[in-house]
Parts: C-alpha cells; sequence; structure tokens
C-alpha cells in the first residue's frame, strides 16, 4: 500500500454512518498525548493534518480523514486518560469511542497505539481486552521509536508485548519524527483491509 492523499473529511460526535462514504475504516486510539495527531500526520505525509499539540486531551470527536480518494478512511479517535478532564468529559469521551467501535459496521481495524518509553496503562489493556472481547480485529503501534536506543526499544517491546499477552512481532515501532516504522504499518494494514478469499 502507498499513501497517495489523504484530506479530512469531517468531525462528528456521534457516529453517522449515512454522513460519510460506505468505505472501510480504520481507527485509531491512544492515550492522550500518545502522539496519535503526530502519527496520522506521518502516515498521511502531511504535517499539520491533524493538529498537534503539546496539551493532552485535543482530539474531543471523532475525525475522518479519507486516504487515496475513497480506498478507506482513517478514523482519529479521542484520546483516554486525559488526567485534567472532569469525570463527566472522561464518561462523554468513553461514550464517544465505544459508540463507535460497537456500531461502525465497516470498522476493519484498529491501531491501538502506545508509547514505548511506558508499561501500557490501566487504560491501554482495557482498550485491547475491549477488542479482543469484541472481535474486532487490531494491532499495537509503539511510537516515539526514536527516543530509545535499540538495545532499550527492545526491552520495552518485550514488556509492551507481555502487558498485552501478545507476541513481540506483534507489536510494531514507529518514529513520526525519524520516519521510520510506516512500511511495517502499511503492510499489516494491506493485509486487514484485503477482501476476503473466495472459497
Amino acid at each position: 500500500m502507498k499513501i497517495a492523499r489523504t484530506e479530512f473529511t469531517t468531525s462528528m460526535a456521534t457516529f453517522s454512518p449515512e454522513a460519510i462514504k460506505a468505505i472501510p475504516r480504520v481507527a485509531v486510539a491512544g492515550r492522550s498525548n500518545v502522539g496519535k495527531s503526530s502519527f496520522i500526520n506521518y502516515f498521511a505525509n502531511r504535517g499539520g493534518l491533524a493538529k498537534t499539540s503539546s496539551t493532552p486531551g485535543k482530539t474531543k470527536l471523532l475525525n475522518f480523514f479519507e486516504v487515496n480518494g475513497g480506498e478507506f478512511y482513517l478514523v482519529d479517535l479521542p484520546g483516554y486518560g486525559f488526567a485534567k478532564a472532569s469525570d463527566a468529559e472522561k464518561a462523554r469521551w468513553a461514550g464517544m469511542i465505544d459508540g463507535y467501535l460497537s456500531s461502525d459496521e465497516l470498522l476493519k481495524c484498529v491501531l491501538v497505539l502506545v508509547d514505548c518509553r511506558h508499561t501500557p496503562t490501566a487504560l491501554d489493556r482495557q482498550m485491547v481486552a475491549y477488542l479482543h472481547h469484541n472481535r474486532i480485529p487490531f494491532f499495537v503501534v509503539a511510537t516515539k521509536a526514536d527516543k530509545l536506543s535499540r538495545a532499550q526499544l527492545n526491552r520495552q517491546l518485550s514488556v509492551i508485548a507481555n502487558a498485552f499477552a501478545m507476541g513481540r512481532a506483534d507489536i510494531t515501532p514507529t518514529s513520526s519524527s525519524a520516519k521510520t516504522g510506516l512500511d511495517a504499518v502499511l503492510a499489516r494494514l494491506d493485509i486487514m483491509l484485503a477482501p476476503p478469499a473466495e472459497e
């Protein structure tokens, strides 16, 4: 897969499938300040497409980006775990994420972003457990890989894999700053988005 063009389409507080094209969707989930906006800009090769901020909790809606003129939508979900948000706001974001993940029949895959420097939080583990339970395909993307040495990164990838009870090969390290890891992400998406083989 090559990403030739990515365009912002719309934002929603409540998922309305009739408001967008009936094409596959790939969602991007992760805690606040994990680097989702930077990852999306790297994915799209367009700085500023997704608004980045040093302040966590920037994404407060479901943001849809159309990829390659209608090949699929990349869906930026609100970040979870923003400590300074009110309980009511946290509950609203959680409801928005759950409402989308549980109702989008064209959702093909979720990219769960984690910061490679840290052990996954309880909310990260809860997200992975939710996806497992609801049989939603996903894989884990470890962001900010440039912040660690190769030896440190390998150790942390094992820590992340153990926290999620999955194989080390199931974690894809990336760096939006160093521009690494995207080819591996796209190769996995090729598999996830491939039409089912005819019997």
